[in-house]
Order: C-alpha cells, then sequence, then structure tokens
C-alpha cells in the first residue's frame, strides 16, 4: 500500500496544505519517510492522517464559491471499532462545511472494506447539508452493498453510473459538473 499515491494531477490547481481554509493547512510531507501505517502496512506519505487507525484522506480539490470538494479515501472503513465516520466528520468533513462546502465527492476505489456501527453521523451530516449532497464515487461493490444492506446508502448518492467514472481524465471542475448533472437527475 505504500506505493498507492493519492491522485496529484490537480496539484496545479489546488493543495490543501497551502489552503487556510483546510484541516490540513501547513502540513508538511515527506516522500521518504512513511510515518502512517494501516494494519502494519505503510501507507505513503502523502495521505492524510485524520486521528483513523484505519482510514485516511487526501483532499484532491475544493472550490468554495460552487461549495464543492472532492475528497479521495484509502483504507478500511471501520466504524465498528474505530468509529471512523465520527473521526472523519469531525476533523475533516465540519471544517469544510463551516467555510460552506455542501457538496462531497468521496472516491472510494482505494477503500478495501466497511464495518458498520450505527448511522447517527451519517444522518447529523445529511441533515447539515441542507442542498447540498454527498455523493460516492467507485467504491467497490461489496463496500457498496455493505452501505445498502445497513441502510446508509440513503444518506449518499451512490451505485450506477457513478461506480465506473474514469475521473483522473478530467479537471476538477469538469468532474464536478459531471457528479453534479448525475445526483440532479437522481435526486429529480
Amino acid at each position: 500500500m505504500h506505493m498507492v499515491e493519492p491522485f496529484y494531477d490537480w496539484r496545479g490547481q489546488y493543495i490543501a496544505s497551502e489552503d487556510p481554509l483546510s484541516p490540513f493547512y501547513n502540513r508538511q510531507y515527506s516522500e521518504f519517510d512513511f510515518p502512517h501505517a494501516i494494519y502494519n502496512f505503510a501507507i505513503h506519505p502523502q495521505w492524510d492522517d485524520f486521528g483513523s487507525e484505519t482510514l485516511m484522506c487526501k483532499i484532491l480539490y475544493v472550490e468554495y464559491d460552487d461549495q464543492f470538494c472532492i475528497i479521495e479515501l484509502i483504507g478500511e472503513w471501520n466504524d465498528a471499532i474505530e468509529n471512523d465516520i465520527m473521526t472523519f466528520k469531525h476533523e475533516v468533513i465540519e471544517s469544510l462545511m463551516e467555510n460552506g462546502i455542501n457538496q462531497f465527492i468521496l472516491i472510494g476505489e482505494n477503500v478495501l472494506n466497511f464495518h458498520y456501527s450505527d448511522d447517527c453521523y451519517y444522518e447529523e451530516w445529511a441533515d447539515e447539508l441542507e442542498d447540498g449532497w454527498i455523493a460516492t464515487v467507485n467504491f467497490h461493490d461489496h463496500v457498496i452493498d455493505e452501505f445498502s444492506r445497513i441502510g446508509i446508502d440513503q444518506y449518499f448518492v451512490m451505485g450506477g453510473e457513478l461506480e465506473d467514472i474514469e475521473w483522473r481524465t478530467y479537471q476538477p471542475f469538469q468532474f464536478y459538473k459531471k457528479i453534479n448533472a448525475l445526483v440532479q437527475k437522481r435526486l429529480r
């Protein structure tokens, strides 16, 4: 897993560690030290630790005027033991929401598993968005099945075309427009 880097082609347009409104503002990174691990597997040092033992993220792009952000995730989303959704919401999401973000695109192709606890933080997050939404992109089928099986899929726009997007071929705003069009079609 130490070879899996967060997507970096949009760094010319946005870098979370250089954004004073980002929860990762002024964070320092190394290309040589691997300080983070998930289950004894070293994680590439460009991923952002937000306090979870099993899940890390990278804010790839934020557009405050259009109120959206794109976040890539890696690891195991474990609410049963680590309460990852609580930590993720408090340490990352709430900071973004305080600065007007209400549309979240979560890229999950590197999320290997999901373990459920309860839905209170998902419900809270969705309720606080008002006119916003949370879309999941490219999560593995077994993770989506688990989201659906336990009912938290009601808080996400997910599945279908959202699970087979070559998102790396887009510029961030083009990607957002594509996801927003799919979300609006579903919400109608």
